[in-house]
């Protein structure tokens, strides 16, 4: 079957809709039949992936922003013992997963995916109390699910600039909640904290460097723990985390680890993949090479 690519016309403020017909024609020329499917709304992502993949389908190409590809991938998995392939044509908001592999704009994926480049890469699970959920980039608990939150109903016309919107709003009602977590097995975390970030990958936000040397094929998932931060030094520490150099401050640790419980009294807000959702998670595990992407 062809490739079939998932196109979210709405990410990006609308610029994804306008801008993929002439990208995706311009694939064709390369990679020959491109099945387009449009979606209407939110989660209509996930169910196009199924159907297609219900009809044989096995290569696809993710069109829009991080969250766009959230849904897709949340078709693809469970996949059983196939091993799906994915396509990434970056026309969203943020973007951040592609720019671990030095795709910045749609012509860098376009190349990638002309030049065939493919890599496997971890997928990291989400047992929470409703269901299951599955992502590639980034899950979070506390400040960042809370900024993601006033970002997405409030700055999303604003593109990158949005994020940067939401986490000052959000400084101003910072608090140190408990998350109560264990790594791998060891004794429990009930350390205040103000952000707990699981990355499969470093980048968030568009640029930011949550997880500096993060590697998406490496079995493991970056822990980074901000503590009870005071407001001043959160702020001032805040701009680091474009070059990746939080991590190095006093409160901010970074950590590695393969299987990851969680404690919670019950749900609450969730950054995954550029979405916020409210669950209570109780166990993260990662996937060793599950998905190959053409990066």
């Amino acid at each position: 079957m062809s490739i079939v690519a998932i196109i979210n016309g709405a990410a990006g403020g609308g610029a994804c809709g306008k801008r993929a017909p002439a990208s995706l024609n311009r694939l064709r020329s390369h990679l020959g039949d491109i099945e387009e499917r449009w979606t209407e709304g939110p989660e209509h992502a996930t169910e196009l992936v199924r159907d297609a993949w219900q009809d044989g389908a096995r290569q696809f190409i993710s069109v829009g922003g991080d969250g766009t590809a959230y849904e897709v991938l949340n078709g693809l998995f469970p996949c059983g013992d196939e091993r799906p392939t994915l396509g990434y044509l970056p026309l969203g908001t943020g973007n951040s997963f592609v720019r671990d592999f030095g795709v910045t704009d749609p012509k860098s994926a376009e190349s990638a995916l002309i030049q065939g480049r493919r890599t496997s890469v971890d997928v990291v699970q989400v047992d929470h109390d409703d269901g299951t959920i599955f992502y590639v980039n980034l899950f979070s608990v506390g400040f960042s699910a809370q900024a993601g939150d006033v970002m997405n109903r409030r700055f999303k016309p604003l593109g990158a600039a949005g994020y940067i919107a939401g986490v000052l709003v959000t400084l101003a009602r910072l608090n140190y909640p408990v998350f109560p977590v264990r790594l791998n097995g060891r004794d429990w975390d009930h350390r205040p904290a103000a952000l707990l970030s699981f990355s499969n990958s470093g980048f968030t936000g568009g640029t930011m460097n949550m997880a500096p040397g993060a590697d998406a094929s490496d079995g493991r998932v970056d822990v980074v723990r901000v503590g009870a931060l005071p407001r001043g030094r959160f702020l001032r520490t805040f701009p680091k985390i474009f070059a990746g150099t939080h991590t190095g401050e006093a409160d901010i640790e970074l950590l590695r680890a393969k299987r990851i419980e969680l404690d919670l009294e019950g749900p609450v807000p969730c950054m995954v993949d550029g979405e916020v959702i409210t669950i209570k998670p109780h166990l993260i595990t990662v996937l060793p090479g599950a998905l190959e992407v053409m990066l």
